[in-house]
């Protein structure tokens, strides 16, 4: 096929390649249900709105951008909910991956005397809605050799379908050491998502499926002193053949009670350092992250990068419960 073809089969819904289709992030902590349905709800507060944007390789004509909403509640019953939605735009072939989810994680599964040590079973369902526009593509019997390429000039390239929806359901469990006397609390989980193995409808044959999204991550929140702490976090990531490893830390710095300095990298192995910024005022929490490419491929998209910027509401609980404050997404 030819190359902006080839762009949509690689970074859309590939039969053959079975690669990483889903989209990702640098700064996944902030966007939890994507990462693992179980964090749904874990957090200081009774509700929680994040968004984040996504923007790498710019300097191709149309740059990837990727966009996530979620909000979720969490509630004293041992049950939370939440919802998402994803949104990602790959290519000059219109490509579009949207996501919409809805998360319920159980969390009264508690151990020790005190009930510090915490265990979260979480559950996600929803659509996956993909599709491109054939209009935007161009192929090879386009071309004349006398008059050139015209986009004007017929294929005989047809598409059975240029959309595809399909059910899509997750799992995921988490771990924390939730007793705020620790100097050292850990924490860790696994997920996975495709359950369902969501049809490729993009072909007739209607043999391809997604592959299942498989992510380990751990963690601990190391306090230092009444006012810093910091976070060595790491997360593994397995897709099809596609494997994504990152480590990294984070600090935490209190300039007052409601105000908080964070900073810290992630390390993308053989892949990107991405370093990260972030203030939380109040109940707002705004970060800022930014790839620097370290492999091959820095080069082939003329030395672009990727950019991510996110923003975090919260509405807080009347009575201060330090025990998940360490959870996502002040990791």
């Amino acid at each position: 096929m030819r190359n902006r073809l080839l762009l949509l089969i690689l970074f859309g819904t590939s039969v053959t390649l079975f690669g990483q289709v889903d989209p990702h992030f640098s700064q996944y902590y902030v966007y939890p249900s994507f990462l693992n349905p179980s964090l749904t709800g874990v957090f200081n507060g009774t509700s929680r709105v994040s968004g984040i944007y996504r923007n790498q390789w710019n300097a191709i004509s149309t740059p990837f951008s990727t966009k996530g909403v979620s909000a979720d509640f969490s509630s004293n019953k041992n049950i939370n909910v939440g919802v998402g939605v994803i949104n990602q735009s790959a290519g000059n072939g219109g490509y579009n991956f949207s996501t919409g989810h809805i998360n319920i994680a159980y969390t009264g599964v508690k151990f020790g005397q005190e009930g510090f040590g915490r265990l979260v079973l979480g559950i996600q369902a929803g659509l996956i809605d993909r599709r491109f526009n054939p209009s935007k593509l161009s192929f090879g019997d386009q071309w004349n050799p006398v008059t050139g390429y015209s986009p004007f000039n017929p294929t005989s390239e047809v598409f059975q379908n240029t959309s595809a929806t399909s059910l899509d359901v997750g799992a995921g469990l988490l771990f924390y050491d939730a007793n705020p006397s620790h100097k050292a609390n850990l924490y860790l989980g696994g997920s996975i998502a495709h359950l369902t193995r969501p049809s490729e409808d993009f072909f007739s044959s209607n043999t391809g499926r997604l592959p299942y999204r498989i992510i380990g991550h751990a963690g601990a929140r190391l306090s230092l002193s009444e006012r810093f702490s910091i976070t060595p976090n790491a997360l593994y990531l397995i897709q099809g053949s596609a494997k994504e490893v990152m480590v990294g830390a984070f600090g935490n710095y209190a300039l007052a009670e409601q105000h908080h300095l964070l900073f810290g990298a992630n390390y993308r192995l053989n892949d990107a350092v991405s370093p990260y910024l972030g203030f939380t005022f109040k109940t707002t929490l705004i970060g800022l992250s930014y790839d620097v490419t370290t492999s091959n491929l820095g080069r082939q998209v003329n030395g672009t990068n990727a950019f991510e910027i996110s923003i975090s509401f919260f509405s807080p609980k009347k009575i201060k419960t330090p025990d998940i404050d360490f959870v996502c997404p002040r990791l």
